[in-house]
């Protein structure tokens, strides 16, 4: 198994037919799933699954609602970006990650990301830190 930091195929093809809306007011519920280095996720991926999802002391299936940084553009190439998300008091541990859109029908996956190892919260906070919501940064860019 393995798990290779992607955006999803499916996603590329989803921008095209309208199906995601980033916009902070009124747009879509993204929401991040952490999963174990059993998981084999990648650029194939097309929806979240519980498949190989991360259990612990304050994770609950399909992880955190994700806040938006409003889409927006510099030079040419526009973006959009998420706010850091954690979870307290947690006691788990984690390969990777999914981010998937919660209001598509069958929560379709916008990214897949690979966080190189293992990453373990033992009674404490796990944080998922974005990049800087920039042209040359952003989790999400198209340039």
């Amino acid at each position: 198994m393995a798990i290779t930091q992607a955006m999803c195929t499916s996603f590329k093809k989803e921008l095209l037919e309208a199906k995601h809306n980033f916009l902070n007011s009124g747009g879509n519920t993204f929401k991040i799933a952490l999963y174990t280095s059993s998981a084999s996720l990648g650029a194939a991926t097309t929806a979240y699954s519980s498949t190989n999802e991360i259990s612990g002391t304050n994770y609950t299936a399909k992880g955190n609602t994700l806040t938006r940084v409003d889409p927006s553009s510099s030079g040419t190439t526009a973006l959009t970006d998420f706010a850091d998300t954690s979870w307290t008091t947690a006691t788990f541990t984690a390969r990777g990650a999914v981010i998937f859109n919660e209001d598509t029908s069958g929560d379709t996956s916008v990214l897949v990301l690979d966080f190189g190892a293992d990453k373990t919260a033992t009674a404490g906070t796990f944080t998922i830190a974005f990049p800087a919501a920039d042209a040359d940064n952003a989790i999400i860019r198209i340039a």
